[in-house]
């Protein structure tokens, strides 16, 4: 298993209006997260908000070439980003416990926060497909290169960890100081990852580990 310490970048925010950063997700131009009644769209290098859409935004954020899922309450709503309206709603599968949402392989892919899992869903009807064992606290999910990625957040520790997509196993691990912790988690496709801050209101940009 390998294992290295985060490089953080830069860090973006706080944002105005935004005490906490919930879920993030990328759309190739804008940087989206969670702050609770909104779901906010911010430049991902100089982290100036560029829209906000009414929604209740209160965990993960997801983004699936069109359109924007993010978890309120109960429900993953999907949304139309240029209108902001709600398109269709599912259910969670385990409400109160939910963390981080992600898309990948025509699929939702949600964090159970205190289960320690990940639950692949069905986009249309919220059943759950698959599961993944994790050790600790999920909380951010994501997909980079065809690699299944998430946080943790526990015992005032975080890491961001590359599991195998069916067994769980852990093949990578990537620490974060002590106190940064993480929320949401999204990668830019390519050499970033984008770590929601949590109670911070904060972004945090971690460069992708070196192979």
């Amino acid at each position: 298993m390998k294992r290295s310490q985060a490089e953080i970048l830069h860090e973006l925010g706080p944002f105005d209006g935004a005490e906490h950063v919930h879920g993030v997700t990328y759309d190739g131009h804008d940087l989206w997260f969670a702050s609770g009644a909104k779901v906010r769209a911010v430049d991902p290098v100089t982290g100036q908000q560029r829209r906000a859409l009414d929604v209740a935004a209160t965990a993960g954020t997801a983004f699936d070439g069109r359109h924007l899922y993010q978890i309120g309450g109960d429900r993953i709503r999907k949304i139309d980003p240029v209108t902001g309206a709600v398109l269709s709603a599912i259910p969670v599968p385990n409400p109160g416990d939910n963390s981080g949402l992600t898309w990948a392989e025509g699929c939702l892919w949600i964090g159970e926060y205190r289960g320690r899992r990940i639950h692949q869903l069905d986009p249309e009807t919220g059943d759950v497909l698959r599961t993944i064992e994790s050790q600790r606290f999920v909380t951010g999910v994501t997909w980079l290169d065809g690699e299944l990625w998430h946080a943790t957040w526990e015992d005032d520790r975080s890491d961001l960890r590359r599991v195998g997509p069916v067994t769980g196993e852990l093949l990578e691990q990537v620490e974060l100081p002590l106190d940064t912790r993480v929320s949401g988690l999204e990668s830019n496709g390519a050499d970033r990852f984008y770590c929601g801050g949590g109670n911070s209101g904060k972004v945090r940009v971690v460069r992708r580990p070196r192979t």
